[in-house]
């Protein structure tokens, strides 16, 4: 009996030192509470720690941008100086500063490289053409493409090796200038002719065959920046002058889109009479 008792009484103190242990003075059990509150802050802090992921995937994803772009424009400048044949993804490494195989990983062959290239150039009009020209709803047929010709100048002034590496593929038996055509060119001059017979319709622009007329403006569009080291040379014109592009596009208006002025009931601009005494203008030169 006093075994009994004593293992008992041990079971008892046990349990109520246990219990004691367990309990604060107002009946709570502190332990339990704090483990579950330490969960509660711990689950609180999470979304917090998904915050950063995001945030560093968005950066290595910039990152991974901003590197495949580098080597585009780099790429550009190479086949556009040198041609597709002669070009080198370790000229364009060098270029960019980047190691060949990060170039490789991002376009395994120079094939896709090329090809690469030419979709982010046309990529970039068509952007130019859909979010920098407002209100196009709006507009008529003549004055979207005044808008759209004006774009691809600038286009062509930003980037002025485009002209030139569009010059190389344009070359007769080229294998690429298929692809080109079919993949680049025909979307926009699809989107283009329509607008142009449009306008002839409207007697905005002259009759012709629409396809003339849209090379002939691509022309016009392109000179300052295909013929812009002649142009500087013979003339002292720094065509990539803000005011020089202006003025550019001021005579185009001239010559091109007179229209625009009428269809707003401004009457075309004067031209400019040269001062008398100028060399090889005004009755002077006719004298001569």
């Amino acid at each position: 009996m006093t075994k009994g008792k004593t293992t008992a009484a041990k079971k008892t103190n046990v349990d109520a030192s246990v219990s004691d242990a367990s309990l604060r003075d107002d009946g709570t059990q502190p332990a339990k509470a704090a483990t579950g509150k330490r969960a509660k802050t711990s689950s609180a802090e999470k979304p917090e720690v998904s915050k950063t992921k995001p945030s560093r995937k968005r950066r290595e994803q910039q990152r991974a941008i901003d590197t495949k772009q580098l080597i585009l424009n780099a790429a550009l400048s190479e086949f556009a100086q040198v041609g597709f044949e002669a070009a080198s993804i370790r000229n364009i490494a060098a270029i960019t500063g980047l190691q060949h195989p990060l170039i490789t990983y991002h376009y395994r062959t120079k094939e896709i490289l090329w090809q690469a290239v030419a979709e982010d150039a046309f990529t970039q009009i068509r952007r130019l053409w859909d979010e920098g020209i407002p209100d196009q709803e709006n507009m008529t047929a003549v004055e979207r493409l005044r808008a759209e010709y004006s774009a691809f100048l600038r286009f062509t002034i930003a980037y002025p090796d485009f002209h030139h590496f569009m010059l190389r593929e344009s070359r007769p038996g080229n294998p690429r200038l298929p692809w080109l055509v079919e993949t680049a060119l025909l979307p926009l001059i699809r989107r283009l002719l329509p607008q142009i017979e449009e306008a002839q319709e409207q007697g905005a622009l002259p009759p012709g065959n629409p396809g003339l007329i849209h090379y002939m403006l691509i022309g016009m569009m392109s000179v300052l920046s295909s013929l812009k080291d002649e142009i500087r040379e013979s003339t002292g014109i720094e065509t990539d002058d803000p005011e020089i592009i202006e003025s550019y596009l001021s005579m185009v208006d001239t010559m091109v889109f007179p229209s625009i002025g009428l269809l707003h009931g401004k009457e075309p601009e004067a031209k400019v009479k040269p001062k008398a005494g100028r060399a090889g203008s005004g009755p002077k030169a006719k004298g001569k």
